[in-house]
């Protein structure tokens, strides 16, 4: 051993020597339908993206200045406030055309 390495502090032979019981089994995860359902799936080499597909037309993140009457009627109706306010832009939109 180098001048400057320390001792890890471990038995290695021990280490590898443990034969491992089945109760130490049981920190593993059960590998189930769930888990696969769950993995990422590939075709080739390109990973298939699981969940919602991507819209055509995907919402823009914007910056919008709106008055604090307008933000805390939305905003005292609980989440999804934002949503609401585009619902109500589409329909005043709708109306005008």
């Amino acid at each position: 051993m180098s001048a400057n390495k320390k001792p890890i502090g471990s038995d290695l032979k021990k280490v590898d020597s443990h034969k491992i019981a089945p109760h130490e089994y049981d920190d593993a995860p059960e590998i189930d339908s769930t888990w696969f359902d769950e993995a990422d799936a590939y075709e080739g080499p390109i990973l298939k993206r699981r969940g919602r597909p991507k819209s055509e037309r995907p919402k823009e993140l914007t910056t919008l200045r709106l008055s604090p009457d307008v933000l805390d009627h939305f905003r005292a109706e609980g989440a999804g406030w934002q949503t609401r306010i585009n619902a109500a832009l589409e329909e005043w939109i709708k109306r005008k055309a």
